[in-house]
């Protein structure tokens, strides 16, 4: 008779108890980064998170309205990669909840009203298709007609390559309208998350009167590969985080999303 005996039961620990930093690595107890908005305890790098988390961060309570919610991409070149680009809008559309990958309307900041457009990273990377920039269009022409501030959060990966030259084409049309409130003088506040890239930091993005940025969000046009090949040159590490922009005067602010309502309010009261 044995004394010990090998207990051969296996201990199941449920999926998504932990996640992984995408900055600092460390591996965290997910309820604990919850209860912090999305925000790593060790290092501070935000996560992304929903429209619906977003909204209930920066928004007063009950006061955003959406608009155009009822249009929806197509297909105008027929494209397939892997699989079709209709069944993958389908896929993401059941997905998300969304019919692209930005939504916008009018809110409040602290009883201010505002215009405001939110990216959705989880929608085909966030990117930049004849949809999303039809309704930056329509936030930026409500924004100018109401006097109201106008509020793009973006978090894309740069255009719809499944648009090929209409998705390129949404630059200029999207650049054309913030230009258009500048000339009239109605305030745009760019806030860039974690990532921002391609040709969304090559229109909007870097277009606000005021550049606000999340703590070491990855921001640019290519990815790091991509330009020290182009310029045959070692990159400083870290050049493309929010932190290293700010030094270089490329954004204004880097704001915790704890304080993003507080600092928006700030802003917002400052133009008047």
């Amino acid at each position: 008779m044995s004394w010990f005996k090998k207990d051969d039961r296996k201990i199941k620990i449920p999926e998504g108890l932990w996640i992984k930093c995408n900055y600092c690595r460390e591996i965290i107890y997910r309820k604990e980064v919850e209860k912090n908005s999305m925000v790593c305890p060790k290092c501070k790098y935000h996560f992304c998170i929903t429209i619906e988390e977003r909204i209930a961060i920066m928004l007063d309570e009950g006061s955003f309205k959406e608009y155009d919610s009822n249009i929806y991409p197509v297909d105008p070149l027929d494209f397939k990669d892997s699989i079709k680009y209709k069944e993958r809008l389908r896929n993401y559309q059941k997905s998300t909840g969304h019919p692209d990958a930005i939504i916008y309307g009018e809110g409040m900041v602290n009883g201010y009203p505002v215009i405001v457009g939110i990216f959705n990273f989880k929608f085909m990377g966030g990117s930049m298709g004849s949809v999303v920039g039809e309704k930056i269009l329509r936030a930026a022409e409500t924004s100018f007609n109401k006097r109201y501030p106008l509020i793009i959060v973006s978090a894309s990966g740069g255009a719809r390559m499944q648009e090929g030259i209409l998705s390129l084409m949404q630059m200029a049309k999207t650049s054309a309208a913030i230009a258009r409130l500048s000339d009239a003088s109605v305030p745009f506040v760019s806030i860039l998350t974690d990532p921002t890239f391609g040709g969304v930091t090559a229109s909007i993005a870097m277009q606000g009167d005021v550049i606000m940025a999340e703590p070491k969000a990855l921001i640019g046009f290519a990815g790091p590969r991509v330009v020290e090949q182009t310029i045959k040159q070692q990159l400083p590490e870290g050049f493309q985080r929010a932190e290293f922009l700010l030094e270089h005067g490329m954004i204004d602010m880097i704001v915790e999303r704890k304080r993003l309502k507080e600092t928006l309010s700030q802003v917002i009261g400052f133009f008047g």
